[in-house]
């Protein structure tokens, strides 16, 4: 072949068109026009509503695992700030239900202080105010101990009291407390007087802890269930007029001359707090007089001055 026959034109893979500054400047001035003309006349407005409607699909289906996890992300975080919140509702509320819980038993507490002060007008004797420490740990006693004791002017015998009723009588004064045996004590007894038949007895205390009863009552007395019993006075121990117990029950056997008559204190021993206690009464009244000493007999005198001699 010869050379003139050769094609010296270059093939099409390695043709060039225009240059690479030719296009940059070509379509650099097409964006410049076609952005001008979008701004002036909104010409493809309609091109792009077009291309979102077909696209919002897409984007739709491409957004769903975003939003998932940025729904799952806030669920989880609400959860959390939930759980947060119940748990300081619940704080809350308990510390809600235990300053209402307090406050019932001040106002209980202070129901209970003012239904006792209430007393003092009614009682002629000095009173004073005290708080029960603790109960002796005795099963076969019912015996409670006061913060009061000799220093704070106690003495052996002095009623104590609160708003319902009798509830015992110091027995044994130390200095800084007082020990209280009380009308259920199976030692325990008290003169009571019946206002409804002007009947004098005695109450005594059974032993169980909880109940008290008549002891001497004919089975013919005139003792019916549901009558207040008070103190009498007569004893010098306790003032008159304060409440004892309530007849709850009444047994006339007739295998036996006597009735057996229970009671119930006024006054529940249990869950007492707060009591009063007072000066006994025998310190308010005058001196018993003293029986005149039995004279000597003049045989003895007379024989004891015949010995001299």
């Amino acid at each position: 072949m010869s050379l003139g026959t050769l094609e010296r034109s270059p093939p099409p893979f390695f043709r060039q068109g225009p240059s690479a500054l030719t296009k940059v400047v070509f379509f650099s001035a097409l964006a410049l026009f076609l952005m001008a003309a979008d701004s002036r006349f909104t010409l493809t407005q309609p091109l792009r509503s077009a291309m979102a409607t077909v696209l919002l699909p897409a984007q739709q289906a491409l957004s769903l695992p975003v939003a998932a996890y940025r729904q799952a992300g806030d669920y989880l975080q609400g959860l959390e700030a939930a759980r947060a919140q119940e748990n300081a509702m619940r704080a809350k509320l308990a510390q809600q239900a235990e300053r209402s819980s307090r406050a019932d038993r001040l106002v209980e507490e202070n129901t209970r202080l003012r239904a006792l002060l209430e007393l003092r007008p009614q009682v002629t004797v000095k009173s004073q105010p005290a708080e029960v420490l603790y109960e002796a740990p005795d099963a076969y006693s019912r015996k409670i101990f006061l913060d009061r004791g000799s220093q704070h002017g106690l003495v052996a015998g002095s009623p104590v009291i609160n708003e319902q009723g009798v509830l015992g009588q110091v027995t044994r004064v130390y200095p800084l407390s007082a020990e209280v045996t009380l009308l259920v004590d199976k030692d325990a007894a008290i003169p009571v007087l019946n206002p409804r038949t002007e009947h004098r007895s005695a109450a005594f205390g059974t032993g169980d802890g909880r109940a008290m009863e008549l002891r001497f009552m004919a089975s013919n007395d005139d003792v019916q269930v549901g009558d207040v019993l008070i103190t009498s006075g007569v004893d010098g121990v306790y003032p008159q007029g304060l409440q004892v117990a309530r007849v709850a029950k009444v047994d006339a056997r007739g295998d036996t001359s006597f009735a057996r008559i229970s009671l119930t204190p006024t006054a529940p021993p249990d869950g007492v707090r707060h009591v009063l206690v007072l000066e006994p009464l025998a310190l308010h009244q005058p001196p018993r007089p003293q029986e005149p000493a039995e004279p000597e007999r003049s045989s003895s005198r007379h024989g004891r001055v015949g010995g001299r001699k």
